[in-house]
């Protein structure tokens, strides 16, 4: 199986052509090409495929073999690879994701992609849909007990179920003890990815994320998103948000008249390979 190991600000998966490619257990494969000591080591499998409902598939999948929804950081590659890659010379591209169809506009410099900026939708705040089970039916700023504590949650959907949390110490956050008790909790029954965040002041947040599936990444496009939509929900930050990641930083607009959310952000190839599986 030929691929190409890309990131979206140190949110890296393992891309597959399957113009060319054939995949006959994802998931399976998904585990495997993650482990980091044995396979070739990323947060994912994502698989690029024909559509024909847009110019482009985006078939995504978890290190521990879970099919995902959407994948901001993983979205942005797709541009990137299938732009640089000659697969189209559109600079203005549709991807159909598990979360619908998502529009991109790429920014090129010497014939190659530099950001992609990507329409990711409307953000998802009604409870149920998202889904938080919770009596109100919007959890904004609303209490959780998580381990004996309590934490005051936001809750959005990038196409995929976010809670937001704010706290004082991002950076000394043990992630890996909090982390699997937000994702398992019993409030959300498709489990959650969870972002913790500092609010640095009215333009920019930092954060670190929990993801379903894969634990903690560098990088989270939805998840960054998500934080901007909550964080302007409190109150904390204007509607253009500059969100601080491990791994890079990622430029979010809420345009709240047409409640479109808008992410920018540059995205990597780090090398092609080969794999016999």
């Amino acid at each position: 199986m030929k691929f190409t190991k890309m990131h979206g600000i140190g949110n890296d998966y393992v891309y597959v052509n399957c113009f060319q490619e054939t995949v006959e257990d994802p998931g399976k494969v998904a585990k495997f090409v993650s482990d980091r000591h044995f396979g070739i080591g990323s947060d994912g499998l994502i698989l690029i495929k024909p559509s024909d409902k847009a110019d482009f598939e985006m078939d995504m999948y978890n290190s521990d073999g879970s099919q995902g929804a959407m994948c901001g950081n993983g979205i942005r590659c797709v541009a990137k690879y299938v732009y640089d890659k000659g697969l189209t010379d559109k600079t203005s591209i549709s991807i159909d994701t598990r979360s619908g169809i998502k529009y991109l506009e790429l920014t090129v410099e010497d014939g190659k992609t530099k950001l992609v900026k990507v329409n990711m939708g409307a953000p998802g705040l009604v409870a149920a849909k998202i889904p938080v089970i919770s009596d109100k039916e919007q959890v904004i700023s609303e209490p959780i007990m998580v381990d004996g504590k309590e934490y005051k949650i936001t809750a959005v959907s990038m196409g995929n179920p976010h809670a937001v949390t704010y706290i004082d110490d991002v950076k000394g956050l043990k992630i890996e003890d909090i982390g699997p008790k937000f994702e398992h909790h019993e409030c959300f029954p498709d489990r959650v990815n969870t972002e913790f965040v500092k609010v640095l002041d009215e333009n920019t947040v930092e954060m670190r994320v929990w993801e379903r599936g894969a634990g903690e990444t560098l990088a989270c496009g939805t998840g960054a998103c998500a934080v901007a939509v909550a964080s302007i929900l409190n109150g904390y930050t204007k509607d253009e948000v500059t969100v601080k990641l491990l791994g890079g930083d990622l430029k979010i607009y809420w345009d709240k008249k047409e409640n479109l959310v808008y992410m920018t952000g540059p995205a990597t190839i780090v090398f092609d390979g080969e794999i016999t599986l």
